[in-house]
């Protein structure tokens, strides 16, 4: 049901964000606008953003197989990580752009500027009130908004650069604030990245403390001891568990593995567990024979 939700935003969004492009583009050349028609130049990149989200997700429903036992729930991640790139590469573009005006900038039409901005900033309010809902919890859906959200930045910039050209002329205005915005562009995206390389690289997920974890499992009843303990997410909101557990002696292996497994789901949501179960016989036996 969350996915279904998660999905139609983006669809929404998406349609939103491409009807605006091609409106845009149709008006640049038939108003002969180059301001119009530049501007729609970035479009696609948000809208291949919001693309490669919504196909991310289609993935992630698709079945496990015999070679991906865990499906393909990844591509949320790896559609996420890549949006934070392209971001950071957007900003590249955009201070390498504000770098060569410094020296020689040139007359911009401020008022087409204006209108442009505004009408983006519209329509990137419009697509990021219908992704923020979702996007605290899934890292697919935080790139997606971090990219409109971005794209809205840049808006609110280019009104504010048109308002300062139209009423100074000072053209320097239009560089100095392409490289503010840049900058905020990199803060927002920066944890999106960093939170992508850590479900790529099996890092324990946020909000979840291991030694917690630990100490939850060993309070079960029955339970004496646990090792080899691993916690990862394989996706934003699907997290798996691998522990050795030792079992007091005498105890009932059936209880204590229902324990553990309701404790894990009720209080850390983990649901997907592999734990493996030991005597502590077998625990002295093999500290002994080291």
């Amino acid at each position: 049901m969350a996915r279904h939700s998660e999905t139609q935003r983006l669809k929404w969004a998406l349609a939103i964000s491409a009807v605006y492009f091609f409106a845009e583009l149709f008006a640049g050349f038939l108003t002969n606008s180059l301001a119009l028609i530049s501007d729609a130049g970035h479009m696609p990149s948000d809208v291949g953003a919001l693309a490669l989200s919504l196909f991310a997700f289609r993935m992630a429903q698709r079945p496990a197989t015999h070679h991906s036992t865990f499906g393909f729930h990844r591509v949320e991640i790896l559609a996420a990580l890549f949006n934070g790139l392209t971001l950071w590469l957007i900003v590249g573009i955009i201070f390498a752009a504000a770098y060569h005006r410094f020296f020689d900038p040139p007359t911009v039409e401020s008022y087409g500027m204006l209108i442009v901005a505004v009408l983006g900033l519209i329509v990137n309010i419009a697509a990021a009130a219908i992704l923020h809902a979702d996007h605290h919890h899934n890292l697919n859906m935080r790139g997606a908004f971090v990219h409109v959200l971005s794209d809205a930045i840049g808006s609110v910039g280019a009104i504010a650069a048109g308002l300062i050209m139209l009423s100074t002329g000072w053209y320097l205005a239009d560089p100095l604030i392409s490289i503010f915005i840049g900058a905020l562009i990199l803060f927002s995206s920066w944890s999106l990245i960093k939170d992508s390389l850590s479900v790529l690289m099996q890092a324990v997920p946020k909000g979840i403390r291991l030694e917690e974890v630990r100490e939850t499992i060993e309070s079960i009843d029955g339970v004496a001891k646990v090792h080899d303990l691993h916690v990862w997410a394989v996706t934003s909101d699907i997290y798996t568990l691998s522990a050795h557990a030792v079992v007091e002696n005498g105890g009932d292996f059936h209880q204590v593995l229902n324990g553990i497994e309701d404790t894990l789901k009720e209080r850390f949501h983990i649901e997907h567990t592999t734990i493996q179960l030991e005597t502590e016989s077998r625990e002295d036996k093999e500290y002994k024979a080291f």
